[in-house]
């Protein structure tokens, strides 16, 4: 239910954005490279922008001339994912969190490709991405993202800080000795 409401929060997100920049492309601003945005925070609040970007690749436009390696490493990941969530313990509830967060971000993802038309020669439909961070002030420029990218950002954050603290280890480690001690009165 989690992975299903992420995802149409993804997909709602990508159609609504994509549709208001359309319809209101006279209020967007021009910037030096000669992207068009919309300051969400106001224009004097520039660090927080929305913009139409089509990625044929992954994060940093990786890929992009491997499109059908890239849509099945889509596939394995959420192949993969669903089998670690199905096997996941109880008891751990962080990393089956972060799991179902990486899987509702690669579904969104892999939607685009499977299920939006193809352009430009490409195979598969391009991942819409619009929120756009920029920093002038130290020329730091973020890659363009989407709902999908935060939610796995996020589930790989929480993975990474659950694994160096041992998040769930009690949980996952008591249950063997459990079987063990359970086998040894049984015979």
């Amino acid at each position: 239910m989690v992975v299903g409401a992420l995802i149409a929060l993804d997909l709602w997100s990508k159609a609504a954005v994509f549709r208001w920049l359309t319809e209101n492309e006279h209020e967007l601003v021009r910037d030096a490279c000669g992207h068009y945005r919309h300051h969400v925070l106001g224009e004097g609040v520039g660090w927080l922008t929305f913009m139409k970007i089509e990625n044929p690749g992954a994060a940093f436009g990786k890929f992009a001339n491997s499109p059908h390696i890239l849509v099945g490493l889509r596939v394995a990941a959420v192949l993969g994912l669903g089998w670690m969530i199905a096997r996941a313990r109880k008891g751990t509830p962080w990393f089956t969190a972060a799991l179902l967060l990486v899987l509702a971000g690669a579904l969104g993802n892999l939607y685009d490709n499977l299920f939006l038309p193809a352009a430009d020669g490409h195979p598969y439909g391009k991942v819409r991405d619009f929120i756009d961070v920029y920093f002038g002030v130290w020329d730091w420029h973020f890659p363009t993202f989407n709902v999908a990218d935060s939610c796995i950002t996020v589930g790989a954050v929480v993975l990474l800080i659950g694994s160096l603290l041992g998040g769930d280890r009690d949980a996952s480690e008591s249950e063997p000795e459990k079987r063990e001690d359970a086998g040894a009165s049984g015979s």
